[in-house]
């Protein structure tokens, strides 16, 4: 098997994993690295050859961008405490927890090269959080502050790896210089994500077109992070800051097709990375078990030191954060996601699962430092931090849902339903007010007007049918059953149509550009119901 095939391999595991994770209640991501190691046993399959440096450019901006478009700036804003204290702070107290265990048992290592260590296994996943999240139907506010921590944890992890790598690669350290290149590297990165945003923005305007569009959003993200890396920002955070630009300020109301082609272009393109990415995770069993060459047992007993460190800190560190956070919560007036129970703090303990950023960075680890010594301790770091991933991303991966059905946290759906009947009452409102404006400028027949008003009450009847009493319940429900009953013979019809106008397709003397034009066209009459 080459490296094209074995490619393919993934591509395949990562769209048969999604209904297999469906079927098993198991998060996708877990199942892609469990089939990875599989594949990594087998004698036949080669080592994954992606050299280290290209795998965070190619795979992370994609996937924040894609994580970006769950979430919005007034989500962010509203929980900026919780993401802070889990996205910025946790990280560098689990950073500095790892790297003391570190420096302690791992024969060799630096303090430096133990910072960064502590470093590169401190951010959870933020593609495992989210999928986790989206599979066990967890309430929103914890969805929120996982998705938030997971995609601006990796900012603060990243940043500070390279300064400790630096300092190990030197032999020097300048703890004001280090301040300086984390302000700095923030600070670029959130003027380049800003104002690649804005002339994205623009571009898109002029383009109009969905299919140019939809092709601009792929290359905005993997622009956004080389640039920033380039001007020594950092990346990460460039493609946040224009991810959750565009998609406050890039949305057209009435671009319907549009929107629907860029969702769901944007998760075949979630689902087809994330799963490559998870795969190559297990894929590196190959190189991890020769690290250990004679040394399994050292080895072993130095990962579950930092296992436990990395586990444990996180657990210590949410008790006294989730509970402070809930005081602060009672006393102000607003709007913020915190975990409301001990039940939910646990959950989001066990949801702190590593993943692509930690096994990318551990691998970038250089060979030599800067007077041709080895790297202190790599092939130590290498293998423990593929330790880390697995304890936590397979161990905690697979054993989570258990955990929620036994603590019985669940989605608040009576909340879910009040804010769907609030948008309904949004629409309909804004709806019967557009027609008012359309009577008052034109002449229309009383029929028309009737009807206008009607659909303008279904409207809001259809997207949350609490709406209405039960007497228009009923006759609303006989209502649609004849509009299934006139939708379904219409599918029927329209089906026929572009079968017959598929058959024209390959008859001789029909050119396929004019056979397409008509084939769309009855494809947007389907999607409109028309």
């Amino acid at each position: 098997m080459d490296q094209l095939a074995l490619l393919f391999v993934l591509l395949i595991g990562a769209i048969v994993t999604v209904p297999l994770g469906d079927r098993l209640g198991l998060p996708p991501p877990v199942l892609m690295t469990l089939g990875g190691m599989l594949l990594a046993l087998l004698p036949f399959v080669p080592n994954a050859n992606v050299p280290p440096e290209y795998i965070l450019p190619l795979v992370l901006p994609p996937l924040l961008y894609a994580s970006v478009q769950r979430t919005s700036w007034r989500q962010f804003t509203a929980n900026i405490r919780p993401i802070l204290l889990l996205a910025v702070a946790l990280v560098f107290v689990t950073t500095a927890a790892v790297a003391a265990v570190a420096e302690a048992v791992v024969p060799g290592i630096s303090l430096a090269a133990a910072v960064a260590f502590g470093a590169l296994v401190a951010p959870p996943d933020p593609v495992a959080a989210t999928a986790v999240a989206g599979s066990l139907g967890l309430p929103r506010r914890l969805t929120s502050i996982l998705e938030g921590e997971g995609l601006f944890n990796d900012v603060t992890a990243i940043v500070l790896y390279h300064v400790a790598i630096a300092a190990a690669v030197t032999g020097t350290f300048s703890a004001p210089q280090a301040l300086l290149t984390l302000l700095l590297s923030a600070v670029v990165a959130v003027a380049v994500g800003l104002a690649l945003g804005w002339a994205a923005k623009k571009l898109m305007d002029r383009l109009g077109e969905a299919t140019l569009q939809i092709g601009l959003t792929v290359l905005v993200p993997f622009v956004s992070y080389t640039l920033a890396e380039e001007f020594h920002g950092s990346g990460v955070l460039a493609v946040l800051t224009t991810a959750l630009f565009l998609a406050e300020y890039a949305h057209d109301a009435d671009d319907v097709l549009g929107r629907l082609a860029g969702h769901t272009f944007w998760e075949v393109v979630d689902t087809l990375v994330t799963g490559v990415a998870f795969g190559l995770i297990g894929l590196e069993l190959h190189a991890v078990i020769g690290t250990a060459s004679g040394r399994w047992g050292g080895m072993l007993a130095i990962s579950a030191a930092v296992v436990g460190v990395v586990v444990g800190v996180r657990l210590l560190w949410l008790l006294p954060a989730a509970w402070l956070a809930r005081r602060l919560h009672e006393r102000r007036d607003y709007d913020e996601d915190i975990p409301v129970s001990w039940r939910e703090t646990v959950v989001m303990w066990w949801s702190g699962m590593r993943g692509v950023a930690s096994i990318a960075l551990a691998l970038a680890i250089p060979l030599k430092t800067a007077h041709g010594a080895p790297f202190p301790a790599r092939n130590e770091i290498t293998f423990v931090t593929f330790a880390v991933i697995i304890a936590t991303l397979v161990l905690q991966g697979l054993t989570l849902p258990r955990l929620v059905r036994i603590l019985g946290v669940q989605a608040d759906t009576d909340a879910d339903r009040k804010l769907e009947r609030r948008l309904a009452e949004r629409a309909t409102t804004a709806a019967r007010r557009r027609l008012k404006e359309i009577e008052h400028a034109e002449d229309l027949p009383d029929d028309v007007i009737e009807q206008l008003h009607r659909r303008a009450y279904e409207l809001g009847d259809r997207i949350s049918p609490d709406l209405i009493d039960e007497e228009r319940r009923e006759a609303q429900a006989r209502h649609l059953e004849r509009v299934r009953t006139v939708q379904r013979i219409q599918g029927e019809m329209l089906s026929a149509a572009r079968r017959a106008v598929l058959a024209a397709r390959s008859e001789p003397g029909a050119d396929p550009d004019v056979v397409d034009r008509v084939l769309r066209h009855l494809d947007v009459r389907s999607l409109r119901g028309v």
